[in-house]
């Protein structure tokens, strides 16, 4: 992340870059709460931001049924309408007996929970849990690790590069 980019994104909310050593830790710590709820059978990944996350409760958890739904909600930073691009796979729908009941749902983030309720009608008995959570959205999620304000904009490990970064003094947030 640029200062441009930084002060690009302080005109449209808080940012809030999380470094791959946070992230993980996060994820380990919803992995802890989960442990607590399960068990559970499948994990099913919200397609594209829920892919790490899943990928680290599943291992820990030691998971080894996982499937995605992709949905399209984001075009790089401009939310849209929803598009449901690959559904959940029949065998994990079967598993829940249609439900969800003992499918475990992870993204990385609930923002106005309009991705969550698209999901939640797919399968409104599974277990759904995000790394972080905004106002809006958290009211659909069952377990999470950080809430932050709904003009926060989580900058994600992936999507960031190594840059240099001015010292706060210069104007950097």
């Amino acid at each position: 992340m640029t200062a441009s980019d930084l002060s690009k994104q302080d005109r449209a909310g808080r940012p809030f870059p999380v470094s791959w050593d946070q992230f993980h830790r996060d994820c380990r710590a919803l992995t802890w709460r989960l442990n607590e709820v399960g068990p559970f059978k499948a994990v099913i990944a919200i397609t594209r931001g829920g892919l790490v996350p899943a990928a680290i409760v599943a291992r820990e958890l030691g998971i080894r049924v996982i499937d995605t739904v992709c949905i399209a909600s984001y075009d790089h930073d401009k939310q849209g309408s929803l598009q449901l691009l690959k559904p959940i796979a029949a065998d994990i729908v079967a598993l829940g007996e249609g439900t969800g009941k003992g499918v475990l749902i992870v993204d990385d983030l609930v923002d106005t929970g309009a991705t969550a309720r698209v999901v939640r009608d797919m399968m409104p008995a599974a277990h759904f849990a995000t790394v972080y959570a905004k106002p809006l959205g958290r009211p659909l999620v069952d377990t999470f690790i950080t809430e932050v304000s709904q003009d926060t904009w989580i900058y994600f490990p992936w999507d960031l590069g190594l840059s240099f970064q001015p010292p706060m003094k210069d104007g950097a947030g």
